[in-house]
């Protein structure tokens, strides 16, 4: 399932943990798995005695309720009757970023995207972790891994460094490992390429499919400064690897997903290698397209492939792209398709907020707009499709209603920290879009803080980042009356910082935000 971009993100109580807890397992959509629930340290730990007691491995995943690729977990893979039976080795935890206290877990896990599975040992020791898009295959291969004690990634990686010899099951599972979402945790960003390219040219002859993962890999977190520089050797040999069915069916999830990245790291410079790179990768994704072997999302991910490579030497932020009229024909097409089909809610909430990313990228709002005004009454987090509403009608210069639907997607959405990532959105727009409207931006702002005074992990992770986002979209904010608002905000996130323990790392965090509302000497 393609990454679709969050185009952006009245007062409520805190709810109760417990009553969050009731309502989470009938949202993961599989009765038959044995889900735990965390959102505390001590749930943590219980988790983890059990897996002690049990001497199985720890299955962790981190998701959220309106997030696309989690909901195609759901609809995919967590009701798959093989999962459920290899669930049965591991002990499964869900931790739900919008239960309280979540993000601190997140902080503790170092898991941001969602979603994000991990595997630890009993003892809390990480033996590997998958990337959201990962395919349903590939997570049953790392519950295989678990079942046959799998080593750490860790371990793995250190040892293929020192030339020492690796099982295809090890190599296998560098291959498959998160590598663009584990937080530089193995290796720094701007090393990954190189690394990701010496471990596929070190896989035994016998590890074609391992090597050839790797190697898009480092092709896709390769640039002009880092990672793998581009040859003709190099440009023939992808090319040979994009024609055959069998590998790019294998390898799908990654070249529907950096199709682009890869294109541009093969050819850097418009002109003939890159259409010719580019026409080899859209041959290969219209075959992924066609695939019934793949799901709803991994179909139209392809299909949005296609279109970002059509948009490759184009102007990036070009509202009318120059696509083709069959393509333009065939995005319609399947935009309708997979609405006029789908009935599962969880599969709608995945595919269509996909269809409608779909749309605006090729150009036809009208039809982006239609899809997500029908699907708003359809969806289970309908402030999701409001986002992508006012991120369209903000990039059309439609201000008036682009700040209506960033309003309305906060009013309606759930969770705290979902309610500070999506407040942080409204807050961004109204500073950038009619800085003025010095009422409604402290107004805003204002309840923004209460709910942060309320969230006992408001400054840890994702909550934290949004909270971040407020105070450096704030400190540039020079509307009429911003200076006395900025006052009045920086003496109420005092007061929130000062209900912080001191010896919380939270605190310190909470502190720097309000230092960036320090109002602004006057010029002279």
């Amino acid at each position: 399932m393609r990454r679709i971009p969050l185009v952006s993100a009245r007062t409520v109580p805190a709810i109760a943990l417990a009553v969050l807890l009731a309502l989470s397992p009938p949202t993961l959509h599989a009765a038959g798995v044995a889900w735990s629930y965390a959102a505390e340290d001590s749930d943590i730990e219980r988790v983890f005695a059990q897996a002690r007691s049990e001497k199985k491995p720890v299955l962790l995943y981190w998701g959220a309720k309106w997030c696309p690729p989690c909901n195609q977990l759901k609809a995919t893979l967590f009701n798959r009757q093989d999962f459920i039976e290899r669930s049965k080795a591991v002990v499964p935890v869900n931790i739900d970023g919008d239960l309280p206290g979540a993000q601190k877990l997140g902080a503790r896990f170092k898991v941001r995207g969602y979603p994000t599975m991990i595997l630890l040992t009993p003892e809390g020791t990480e033996i590997t972790r998958l990337p959201g898009e990962a395919d349903a295959p590939q997570v049953i291969a790392m519950l295989q891994r678990a079942q046959s004690g799998g080593r750490p990634v860790k371990t793995l990686l250190a040892e293929a460094q020192a030339g020492k010899p690796l099982s295809g099951s090890d190599w296998r599972a560098l291959a498959l490992y998160a590598w663009d979402t584990d937080q530089d945790q193995l290796v720094p960003g701007p090393e990954r390429a190189g690394l990701l390219a010496q471990l596929s040219a070190a896989c035994p002859p016998a590890e074609t499919e391992s090597a050839t993962r790797l190697l898009f890999k480092a092709l896709a977190a390769s640039n002009e400064s880092t990672g793998l520089k581009p040859d003709a050797a190099l440009r023939e040999k992808v090319r040979k690897l994009l024609a055959q069915p069998a590998v790019a069916r294998a390898q799908m999830d990654t070249l529907v997903n950096f199709a682009p990245d890869i294109t541009r790291a093969l050819a850097p410079e418009p002109g003939a290698e890159r259409r010719r790179v580019a026409a080899a990768f859209d041959t290969a994704l219209q075959r992924l397209e066609a695939d019934a072997t793949m799901s709803r999302a991994d179909r139209l991910s392809a299909l949005v492939g296609r279109v970002e490579l059509a948009r490759l030497d184009g102007p990036k932020d070009a509202l009318n792209p120059k696509l083709d009229a069959r393509l333009l024909k065939q995005v319609r097409a399947h935009a309708a398709r997979v609405d006029r089909e789908i009935t599962d809610s969880f599969e709608r909430q995945a595919v269509v907020t996909g269809a409608g990313h779909m749309l605006a990228q090729a150009g036809l709002w009208t039809d982006s707009d239609a899809l997500l005004k029908a699907n708003l009454a359809k969806s289970h987090s309908p402030y999701y499709l409001m986002s992508q509403l006012a991120g369209n009608a903000r990039k059309l210069g439609r201000k008036d209603e682009a700040l209506t639907w960033y309003q309305q997607a906060f009013d309606g959405a759930e969770g705290p920290a979902t309610r500070l990532q999506w407040g942080a959105s409204y807050i961004s727009a109204l500073v950038e879009l009619a800085p003025q409207d010095a009422e409604r931006i402290e107004r805003t702002v204002r309840q923004l803080f209460i709910e942060a005074g309320q969230d006992k992990s408001a400054f840890y992770e994702r909550s934290a980042r949004s909270l971040q986002r407020v105070g450096s979209k704030l400190a540039g904010w020079s509307g009429d009356g911003s200076q006395a608002a900025l006052e009045r905000l920086r003496t109420q996130l005092d007061d929130v910082c000062k209900g912080l323990d001191a010896a919380d790392a939270q605190r310190a965090t909470c502190e720097s935000v309000a230092r960036t509302l320090s109002p602004k000497p006057a010029l002279t």
